[in-house]
């Protein structure tokens, strides 16, 4: 079979280490509460080819490259419609999935901020991932209050999942090699049905505070709210940075209540 080509466009650097590639897909927790994984951008299948070994789930695929999709069509018959040709941003997971599933990819990392939102935007359907990113985005999911990395995906994404920081990838392993260090990380749905609080106002706060995060709160929030609606309140006198996700959760609650 001929190989794919890595498209610089479309941000591709295929993976090559074959010990690694094993070492992510083992990295799936496989719960009871799904049984249906979808990967993200197979390049040539390094990855699928332990996916496909796994008979406790169903593997589907998806790459926008028609040259990837042609590619694996030939290598992975027994796909069929589990192979698909489109762009994962665009998908509409309830046309292919009925229930929870789980996501799976070396992602480009032009567009790895893009695949966590829209992991977010379908936190009730997609209970876990499993994916290589640039590092300095798996620390900034990872990170913790009070880092210099914790910000608004941190905060977005630990709201709903457990977040955690698997191994770091040095750049030799992939065709062509990236510019920069990469890292394994897994989010693993929470308990949190949905925040105890308007989720909507959440998201506004919390992007408030981190766009202007040299700002105390009570300033960089009077876009949301006025600073004179705005009580006492401790958190108010701190940095987004320095808050957790129950801070802004409390936060959320007390804004609303004064608006």
């Amino acid at each position: 079979m001929s190989i794919v080509r890595a498209k610089k466009h479309l941000g591709q650097h295929f993976l090559t280490d074959k010990n690694i590639a094993e070492k992510i897909v083992n990295s799936l927790k496989l719960t009871e509460s799904y049984n249906q994984v979808l990967e993200v951008g197979p390049g040539m299948g390094i990855l699928s080819d332990f996916l496909m070994q796994k008979t406790d789930y169903e593997t589907y695929l998806i790459d926008i490259d028609t040259e990837s999709y042609d590619f694996l069509k030939k290598k992975y018959p027994q796909l069929g419609s589990r192979l698909i040709n489109a762009d994962f941003l665009e998908m509409d997971f309830s046309q292919t999935f009925a229930g929870p599933f789980a996501i799976i990819g070396n992602f480009p990392y032009n567009i790895s901020s893009q695949i966590l939102f829209k992991v977010l935007d379908n936190r009730q359907q997609v209970l876990e991932v499993v994916g290589m990113f640039q590092k300095e985005v798996a620390e900034r999911c990872a990170a913790k209050p009070g880092s210099k990395e914790y910000g608004i995906l941190s905060v977005f994404l630990q709201a709903y999942y457990k977040v955690d920081y698997l191994f770091t990838v040095k750049a030799g392993v992939f065709n062509p090699p990236p510019k920069v260090l990469s890292a394994v990380i897994r989010l693993t749905r929470n308990e949190t049905p949905a925040l105890d609080c308007d989720e909507k106002l959440f998201w506004q706060l919390v992007k408030a505070g981190f766009n202007q995060r040299r700002k105390t709160l009570r300033n960089a929030i009077s876009s949301v709210i006025p600073k004179e609606k705005i009580t006492d309140d401790p958190l108010l006198e701190l940095r987004a940075e320095r808050l957790s996700v129950a801070d802004f959760v409390v936060l959320t609650k007390k804004v609303s209540a004064e608006r």
